[in-house]
């Protein structure tokens, strides 16, 4: 298998301080489709022996500069190695067709992190879990269904984005007729882009912000258009994903087989984020006619909002500690 010859930034350019805690370097790994994802290696400093480790990615749309980056800096200073990794076709990982997204090939890019940790000389490969933020918690959550060398899974402010590109927002979308409008649109874009030999990008967060924005547009505003969260690299902050860029998520549920994951999970979620539903039905479709409740836990932030998780809004809304204890129980 070859390695795509990706340029990678050397300079420290996160949105989040640098630790002094920890050895950070960048690092590549090829998944199973042959794309080289670029991913951050955060070492806590003085480490020796098999330490536990933990692969992060997400929100959707955002690079591991962003918060995956301070997920991992914060908790390789608390013992772990951890990973922050760009998905496949975004940030500075390969694939040769940008701002694409895929169930699948999302699903292997956990898995191959886990393949790069397992056979890194620092690791116990025994102990290792994954971290998935925003629409990453999902593809989190299906990486646990599949991959049973995950041992522990957090997902933080989870977006399940099959649901909410088959049924739009709040399920407001939820029909046949709806589903069949999104897809005509899709198959006909897909046409425009071949005639026009490049994709259609669909704008990410919008900018300016209308007066009249919902709120929870607002809160996307703030982190990812503001020196709060920009980052050069970030879909969301930039130009967003192609048009036809999800497409195969409207038919393809992540979460069906959720109630079989044997190993522990751990959702995170702000009671006033907009996204708060996906953790709750996530939680209960995972507990419901399963053997494995026992490792299941659902942790609401009250007064957080969904972006607070990201890095803290200003206001430590991260449960670093509670994630130290739940890695550090099941890592053992």
């Amino acid at each position: 298998m070859k390695l795509e010859e990706l340029k990678l930034t050397q300079e420290w350019d996160k949105t989040f301080p640098k630790s002094d805690k920890v050895e950070h370097s960048k690092v590549t790994f090829i998944n199973r489709y042959g794309i080289t994802l670029a991913a951050d290696l955060y070492i806590p400093r003085g480490a020796a022996g098999k330490l536990p480790a933990i692969a992060v990615s997400g929100p959707f749309g955002a690079v591991k500069e962003q918060c995956s980056g301070l997920y991992a800096q914060t908790m390789a200073e608390r013992g772990f190695v951890t990973l922050a990794f760009d998905p496949s076709f975004t940030g500075e990982s390969g694939g040769n067709v940008r701002y694409m997204a895929s169930p699948d090939i999302n699903t292997e890019d956990f898995m191959v992190a886990v393949d790069f940790l397992s056979l890194h000389e620092l690791v116990d490969p025994e102990r290792i879990g994954i971290i998935g933020i925003c629409g990453w918690g999902g593809l989190a959550l299906n990486a646990a269904a599949l991959d049973t060398r995950v041992k522990a899974t957090a997902a933080a402010t989870m977006y399940d984005m099959t649901r909410v590109n088959a049924k739009g927002y709040f399920d407001s979308a939820d029909s046949e007729e709806a589903r069949y409008q999104a897809k005509s649109a899709m198959c006909a874009q897909r046409l425009a882009d071949l005639k026009a030999g490049e994709y259609k990008l669909g704008g990410g967060v919008v900018d300016p912000l209308p007066e009249d924005a919902p709120f929870f547009v607002k809160d996307y505003y703030d982190y990812y258009k503001t020196p709060r969260g920009y980052h050069p690299r970030s879909l969301n902050s930039n130009g967003g994903w192609n048009v036809i860029g999800c497409e195969s998520f409207i038919n393809q549920p992540i979460l069906h087989y959720s109630n079989e994951i044997r190993s522990a999970v751990l959702l995170i979620h702000g009671d006033k984020a907009h996204s708060c539903y996906f953790s709750r039905d996530a939680y209960a479709d995972m507990l419901r006619d399963s053997k494995y409740t026992d490792n299941k836990e659902l942790m609401i932030i009250p007064g957080a909002v969904h972006t607070d998780l990201y890095d803290g809004g200003g206001k430590g809304a991260i449960p670093f500690d509670k994630l130290q204890s739940f890695f550090a129980e099941y890592l053992r």
